[in-house]
């Protein structure tokens, strides 16, 4: 099983809960190879640095337990970034520059024909190769419904936080290649997503249990933990991602993920550790 992650130091909790979630969720002892897209943007702000190599050996050491052929692969993309995006209309993107770095993965050599891109705040409920598995043969890529997309903008408006990319048939379409583009002429509300939606040739429309960012059914396989709206006690927002444990526990009552957040505790304290020890 081929992944994609991008992002900096900060998404390290994140791609260790998610990497959890499909390693306990998954029957099968799955192999897992894993690509995490990083980069030094430092001079935008000065914690935009690479995910280090000591937090990607400890994720593949982890990964390994479970399956001892499973892969991490950290690729700097920072040339890359700054030969199409830098001083772009969308360098100042709503998440991050590290949001943009995925439209690289037609230009990073020996990218696999089939990948699933995550983004890092999501966590499998169900086997993750209920996803994997689906048949993208002849579409760019499937997604599933943008939960107030589908209702503000257009029925068939997805979100790009979990992306089932079909990369032979992006070459062929030049998906990403056009959305690069757009990155760099138009500034774009939500950046890569625009992007990637207004270049789409096809793509497949999955259920929402593929992609939820809102609720937690059993028939959930994906929760992601994107910002929401709250009703109570008053309208408000909130960003409570999954390695916000406490939170998770206490405003969604979560504890489907209890048996994911005792490994997850565990080797952080492991990786804190470790650090103090080597300063």
């Amino acid at each position: 099983m081929n992944l994609l992650f991008c992002g900096n130091s900060k998404v390290f909790d994140g791609v260790l809960t998610c990497l959890l979630s499909i390693v306990k969720r998954t029957t099968e002892n799955v192999r897992l190879n894993v690509f995490l897209f990083t980069m030094d943007v430092s001079r935008i702000k000065a914690d935009y640095v690479p995910i280090t190599d000591a937090e990607v050996d400890f994720l593949q050491n982890i990964l390994r337990k479970y399956n001892l052929k499973s892969t991490v692969k950290k690729v700097d993309v920072t040339q890359l970034y700054e030969e199409n995006f830098a001083g772009s209309p969308n360098e100042g993107a709503y998440c991050s520059p590290y949001t943009l770095i995925r439209l690289f993965a037609d230009l990073v050599p020996k990218m696999p024909d089939k990948i699933l891109y995550l983004d890092a705040d999501v966590m499998f409920n169900r086997d993750a190769r209920l996803l994997y598995d689906i048949d993208v043969t002849d579409y760019e890529y499937a997604a599933a419904n943008d939960h107030y997309g589908k209702y503000l903008i257009r029925h068939d408006y997805i979100n790009a936080g979990v992306l089932l990319l079909n990369m032979k048939k992006i070459r062929q379409t030049g998906l990403f290649e056009k959305a690069r583009k757009l990155i760099c002429t138009k500034k774009l509300v939500f950046a890569d997503q625009s992007a990637i939606i207004r270049s789409t040739t096809r793509k497949k429309l999955l259920p929402q249990k593929f992609n939820d960012q809102k609720f937690l059914h059993k028939h959930t396989v994906v929760r992601h933990f994107s910002k929401r709206l709250f009703w109570l006690p008053y309208p408000h927002t909130d960003n409570i991602k999954q390695w916000q444990v406490d939170k998770v526990h206490k405003v969604f009552r979560y504890h489907a993920f209890d048996d994911i957040y005792e490994e997850y505790l565990h080797y952080k304290s492991m990786l804190d550790k470790s650090m103090l020890e080597n300063k």
